[in-house]
């Protein structure tokens, strides 16, 4: 009995000797497919067809987070891809945004799970998940595989040790078992707060939860029940199998930035460093996908010839363009929920003060209020209020009857204009000047190589209550809302008539700084 115990222990933690299932069959590209896919890459407005591609196929709004998404998946390519997270209240769309990105990668480049116990990683084969990506459906139904998702992102592989069974001798041998990658990683979650170290590998995509998007979502539903909704969903399967055939030309070249030692980033905390290695990976795979636009060089090394595609400048506007949305709010220090939250009793304070003509310090208000203003259900209210209280951002106050509380916001808005940015980044003109000066001064003697005695692009972030006032992105200047006093109060009032700005959208943010 005690023999048999241990073969049976043995073979309980061997991984079954099934064979995997089979990779999907991939139809054969006819000409006209590879022509039309082809003509796809080498559109020059690719990144606009890609997001015109993704309404045609009934995913509205979230232009950033679409693209973004896209760039991820197209990541798996090289060899650190990126790793993303779509945070979301429920029924916000955060699935229907990760299945519609899935939708356009193909099949066989891709796994998707509900839930992963915490060895199946280990065990899934060698290549099963090479140069894939890996989608999880609720960051939740991970958290037991969470060490093994996080070690495979960082290193790009995985190894165990196990204990198994001899089949000859019978007795129990150690054997190792390895995971090689990259692989992509695709999760949503509806926590509002997220493992610090997944967030700091991962780019943080939220799902506006705004009206004027809920009200778009509820016109494309109601227009999948007519003729032209018919006509959509058709035409969706044609698009999707483009995107599918394009994705499958894409060759895994290396790409060289020779503008890398000119790139500046935000130095202030750690974790940066790894937010600057996903900001210049982004600018990797926007080049990546733009390949066949560019010429292929080579270069022999070690015996070998290797070919690559060289970064542009055009490819460095666009990663800055998205690192401002979505790095900007990956290190933000509130969640994206709490922010508008934040915002909507900014402007709330603004008007009460300006209509009761009290300086904004004396306005007090009740928990009541915050779930009235920002439409919160109790716990909501209680989860984002404490995270304001214990940031600093709201003090609290003894109220009149001995039990309640009054808070006041002691936040003042500065830098609070809606536009998420990444401090640091450098201006796409003026690294074009830097450029051209370099080569001009390499002909000559004594020149000072450009770019040697940069002065940092970053602002203080001193303080937990004061966003910075103003901030260089892509040779804008994107000026503090708080530059004009009026401007919460007109987004206060008008969304006591439209409640959209409790969730405010791009268009709106856009008008207010607009007005500022």
């Amino acid at each position: 009995m005690g023999r048999l115990l241990v073969q049976l222990e043995g073979l309980r933690q061997e991984p079954s000797d099934a064979p995997a299932p089979d990779e999907p069959e991939v139809a054969p590209m006819d000409d006209a497919e590879r022509e039309a896919a082809m003509a796809l890459l080498t559109a020059p407005d690719l990144l606009q067809r890609i997001t015109d591609d993704f309404d045609a196929c009934g995913i509205v709004g979230e232009t950033t987070n679409k693209l973004v998404g896209y760039l991820a998946a197209t990541s798996r390519r090289l060899d650190a891809p990126l790793a993303v997270v779509v945070q979301s209240s429920s029924a916000a769309g955060k699935s229907s945004l990760m299945d519609a990105v899935l939708a356009m990668m193909p099949e066989e480049e891709r796994v998707k799970y509900s839930a992963m116990t915490g060895q199946s990683l280990f065990y899934m084969g060698e290549t099963n998940l090479k140069h894939k990506i890996l989608a999880i459906v609720e960051e939740e139904g991970a958290n037991r595989a969470s060490y093994a998702l996080k070690l495979l992102q960082s290193e790009g592989e995985l190894t165990i040790a196990s204990t198994g069974s001899d089949p000859q001798a019978g007795h129990l041998v150690t054997k190792q078992y390895r995971v090689e990658g990259p692989v992509m990683m695709f999760l949503t979650t509806t926590a509002i707060d997220i493992d610090e170290e997944l967030m700091n590998r991962c780019l943080i995509l939220t799902v506006n939860e705004g009206r004027e998007q809920t009200r778009a979502i509820h016109r494309l539903q109601r227009e999948k029940r007519t003729l032209q909704g018919l006509i959509r969903k058709e035409n969706k399967q044609r698009i999707l199998t483009l995107h599918r055939n394009a994705q499958r030309l894409l060759r895994p070249l290396a790409v060289v930035n020779p503008y890398a030692d000119q790139l500046t980033f935000l130095d202030d905390r750690t974790r940066t460093r790894r937010d600057h290695e996903k900001y210049l990976t982004l600018i990797d795979t926007i080049a990546l996908l733009h390949q066949y636009q560019r010429p292929i060089k080579t270069l022999s090394a070690g015996g070998q010839t290797l070919s690559y595609i060289e970064v542009t400048l055009e490819d460095i506007a666009t990663a800055n363009r998205l690192a401002n949305e979505v790095l900007g709010r990956s290190l933000d220090e509130l969640p994206p929920q709490t922010r508008r939250v934040l915002e909507a009793l900014h402007g709330m304070v603004e008007y009460e003060a300006k209509a009761n003509a009290i300086p904004r310090q004396e306005v007090r208000f009740a928990r009541s209020d915050v779930r009235r203003v920002c439409s919160l259900s109790d716990t909501q209210c209680r989860i984002h209020v404490d995270r304001l209280i214990a940031m600093e951002y709201i003090l609290v106050h003894r109220g009149a009857r001995g039990q309640s509380f009054e808070y006041e916001l002691l936040y003042d808005g500065k830098g609070g204009n809606g536009a998420p940015f990444v401090p640091g980044l450098i201006d796409v003109h003026r690294l074009k000047d830097e450029s051209t000066s370099t080569t001009e001064g390499s002909r000559g003697e004594g020149t000072e190589v450009a770019g040697a005695s940069r002065s940092h692009h970053g602002v203080n972030a001193g303080s937990s209550r004061t966003l910075p006032s103003a901030a260089t992105q892509g040779g804008a200047t994107l000026a503090s809302s708080g530059s004009d006093s009026d401007t919460p109060t007109r987004l206060y009032r008008s969304a006591l008539s439209a409640p959209s700005y409790l969730h405010p959208t791009p268009s709106l943010a856009a008008a207010a700084l607009g007005e500022a």
